[in-house]
């Protein structure tokens, strides 16, 4: 599989699934006005996802918001695991904590095979957070805090978004992520 092809299939995740069910009501704008980075990583060693992680945080924060207001870290290699994957997710959060940086971003996490702890396994809710390679969203700290001061209640996205799925019922779901059956 090519970047390109990485690329496009995670742009139609998007488009579907993420703005078409309104799964993030915040993306719609950066999606829409091309603000999106996409950054792929073929990496397997942890000094080269380190270096990939590193340089992908200088290269957000170092762009103009208004340019690149959000980075998708896509995984081809390595991370077909979930547990592998969070293992990296984990790391990378300690590293960011480390640089002392979470005041300014904030990572949010898909993969192909997400699954929430102590939900069953085939339950709808897991496809909110499922996407076409392991990724990480690294988030601009100070535009989830603005976008967050427009929404009543925050914590009824996740809920909603449960809602929108059960409707759609499982066939219409797998259809839009075949991925993550």
């Amino acid at each position: 599989m090519t970047h390109q092809d990485v690329v496009k299939n995670t742009r139609r995740w998007l488009e579907q699934m993420v703005v078409g069910l309104n799964l993030c009501p915040f993306s719609r704008k950066a999606i829409a006005q091309d603000q999106v980075y996409y950054a792929i990583c073929d990496a397997t060693n942890d000094a080269q996802l380190k270096q990939f992680y590193v340089s992908e945080l200088q290269r957000l924060l170092g762009a103009n918001e208004n340019d690149v207001a959000t980075s998708l870290l896509m995984f081809t290699q390595g991370l077909e695991e979930f547990d592998n994957y969070l293992a990296l997710l984990d790391w990378f959060q300690q590293l960011l904590e480390k640089a002392e940086l979470t005041e300014h971003v904030q990572l949010a996490s898909f993969h192909p095979r997400y699954q929430f702890e102590g939900v069953a396994a085939n339950d709808l809710s897991h496809f909110t957070n499922r996407s076409p390679y392991p990724t990480i969203h690294l988030l601009r700290q100070d535009q989830m805090t603005k976008a967050l001061a427009y929404v009543l209640s925050p914590e009824k996205i996740y809920i909603d978004n449960i809602r929108t799925l059960n409707k759609l019922g499982r066939q219409q779901v797998e259809a839009l992520c075949p991925w993550g059956k």
